[in-house]
């Protein structure tokens, strides 16, 4: 019975399989293990355990998402999927409840080592062993309690080429097909390609093909390059075009390789509306590329006139400050919570594919900072990220923001004009947000501009062609205002390329690391941390600013703390106290109602003081600083006028 369709891998492999065997079953024998020696079904401690998926963070990252679409693929078929590290100890799996049991029984599960060491001849250790797949099918298996299995397995290998890690499919022996090796195969492809773009981020990598319409697909060559145009690495199928081996690459260059000055390469992206590039590799065959350029502003300025190997030098202020900046890319902002991780691995994968994303969410849960991620690891991170809040400009002006108008457009217009924010995006990411807010009779001049990729400025007849990734967000249900008459329904089909939705903070679970992030921004030295009762009450509480209310709360906490360590409850403003005890929590005993901190009140009033003096007596602006009411700064500091 047909379960599964894969697209034709070679079978070389598959001849070598009988004396992969038998060199396997006679390595089995050395080792000391006998074919009726008992399952070995021991398992890491769970401390060690989350030190190994620690230690192999990046390729579990990556390795998931294909994880679960191979899964889906033989789901329902008495197997299961099984990622494991480059030792063969089982670091994730995913299988169908009626295996599992059996699966068990052999100690298929995270922390179980899967080597030729420990288990004789498998797929899994014997893939590590040969370092090439391997299907092993009952009793080629070396001990007897593993007959009932049938095992299909490939290594996964970093940029240099060593293995990192295997990814497995095993079940019973009688639900084999034959099959399932290439969708392994395809899938450890896969996440190699995966690892290998999110190797280098200060570098050009490039996407290539003698046809065109496999760039993008897993039969693609990536090769990255030093900002300099220095070769750095190449995945497998690039070094099979290449026809190079890893060591003669590494005396190449961009240019050498594929016969384009590295200056005409960064031009090709300054353009509009980028296509593909025509190259001809060394060998005089042509291919077709199309190139991520993930460069700092600084790097990439200094590469357009040196097209020299990469120097280690002391960065610039330019340069550290747009390396700061890369720290939102999206891999900083994976904190361990499986919602935002979906999302996340959605998002990574329509990257520099033009398709419109729109992020949903309520206010506060960082749609701007995603956005923001999205575009810093996009091939267009060196051109500008312009962020529009279509709510909080009035709507009086908000055409002329987006839109740009010409001298004299209308009364009280800047002389010479204004460049519109779609403009000022141009060969960049444009983001709107609350777009939702949008006044209605906007939308159909946007619409028009997606469509049709040029704008004509208020006052002007003249168009010009413009190319951006756009890049949405809103708090609303855009269905029911649509149903309302308030939006667009063409319009927002044109916008809901990707859908993604923020989980709001309350449900998140990954506050505690969310909490050490922001607390390592807010205090450099890194040198707080927030205390157990604090954090009990942060996961009960519903955080309805979500992550805005939670930065704010810590930043005034960090300031109240002052010379202490741990934040504990006497740091806590009153408002939020308040809140929670709203929320059924009890606090008691209240800081300063039971003697508990006798200098509390001196701490906040010199810290309200301090914040007015910052703000030249503006208690709003103050309360705001601090992430406080103004009654609260009233209540502190009675005699304030």
């Amino acid at each position: 019975m047909e379960r599964h369709t894969a697209p034709h891998l070679s079978t070389a492999w598959e001849d070598t399989m009988p004396l992969i065997i038998e060199t396997s079953h006679r390595r089995s024998r050395q080792y000391g293990l006998r074919p009726d020696s008992a399952a070995d079904l021991g398992r890491v401690p769970t401390v060690d355990l989350s030190l190994l998926l620690e230690q192999n963070r990046l390729l579990h990252t990556h390795a998931v998402p294909a994880m679960e679409t191979l899964y889906q693929q033989i789901v329902n078929t008495h197997n299961m999927v099984i990622l494991t590290d480059a030792h063969g100890v089982i670091v994730h799996s995913l299988g169908d409840d009626d295996f599992l049991e059996k699966a068990n029984r052999v100690a298929l599960q995270p922390g179980a080592a899967w080597s030729e060491q420990s288990k004789g001849t498998n797929a899994i250790g014997t893939a590590i062993a040969e370092q090439a797949p391997v299907l092993v099918h009952a009793e080629q298996h070396y001990l007897t309690a593993n007959h009932f299995l049938t095992c299909s397995a490939a290594p996964i290998a970093d940029h240099l080429g060593n293995v990192i890690g295997v990814l497995d499919v095993s079940g019973d022996q009688r639900s084999f097909h034959k099959h399932t090796m290439a969708l392994v195969r395809m899938s450890a492809l896969m996440i190699e390609n995966q690892l290998f773009s999110a190797t280098y981020e200060d570098s050009i990598t490039l996407h290539f093909h003698a046809r065109p319409e496999f760039i993008g697909t897993l039969m693609e060559g990536i090769a990255s390059f030093s900002p300099g145009g220095r070769f750095l690495a190449a995945n497998r199928n690039g070094q099979f075009q290449l026809g190079l081996s890893p060591a003669e690459l590494q005396s190449h260059t961009f240019s050498s390789l594929f016969g384009l000055p590295l200056s005409a390469l960064y031009e090709h992206y300054r353009t509009a509306s980028p296509g593909l590039l025509n190259l001809c590799m060394h060998s005089g065959v042509r291919v077709a590329g199309r190139a991520q350029l993930r460069l700092s502003k600084g790097v990439f300025q200094q590469s357009l006139t040196h097209e020299k190997p990469e120097r280690t030098e002391r960065p610039s202020a330019t340069q550290a400050a747009a390396a700061k900046r890369r720290l939102s890319g999206l891999r900083y902002l994976r904190t361990g919570d499986p919602q935002l991780e979906l999302v996340i691995d959605k998002v990574t994968r329509v990257l520099g594919h033009d398709i419109p994303i729109m992020i949903m969410g309520e206010t506060g849960t960082g749609k701007e900072l995603l956005a923001q991620a999205i575009h810093n690891d996009s091939p267009r991170a060196m051109s500008p990220f312009v962020a529009v809040n279509c709510a909080s400009i009035p709507e009086t002006l908000i055409e002329s923001e987006l839109f740009g108008y010409e001298d004299g457009a209308f009364t009280g217009a800047r002389k010479k004009g204004a460049i519109g924010k779609i403009l000022q995006a141009n060969g960049g990411t444009l983001f709107l947000d609350e777009i939702g807010d949008m006044p209605y009779g906007l939308q159909a001049r946007l619409l028009r501009v997606l469509q049709e990729r040029v704008v004509t400025p208020l006052g002007s007849d003249k168009s010009i062609p413009v190319n951006v990734e756009l890049i949405c967000a809103t708090n609303h249900n855009l269905r029911e205002r649509i149903a309302k008459g308030l939006f667009r329904e063409d319009l927002y089909y044109r916008l809901n390329g990707l859908v993604v939705k923020l989980p709001p903070l309350r449900d998140r679970t990954d506050l505690e690391s969310v909490v050490k992030k922001i607390l390592s921004t807010e205090a450099e030295s890194g040198r707080y941390r927030v205390s157990e009762e604090i954090l009990r009450l942060f996961r009960r509480h519903r955080w309805p600013g979500n992550f805005r209310q939670l930065t704010n709360l810590l930043r005034t906490a960090v300031v109240m703390a002052g010379d202490e360590q741990e934040i504990g409850l006497r740091h806590m403003p009153d408002d939020f106290l308040d809140d929670v005890e709203q929320d059924g929590e009890q606090v008691s005993p209240r800081p300063g109602n039971g003697g508990v901190d006798a200098n509390l009140g001196e701490m906040e009033i010199h810290a309200i003081n301090k914040a007015l003096a910052a703000h030249g007596g503006n208690v709003s602006a103050a309360a705001r600083a601090l992430g406080i009411s103004r009654n609260t700064i009233y209540r502190k500091i009675p005699n304030l006028k």
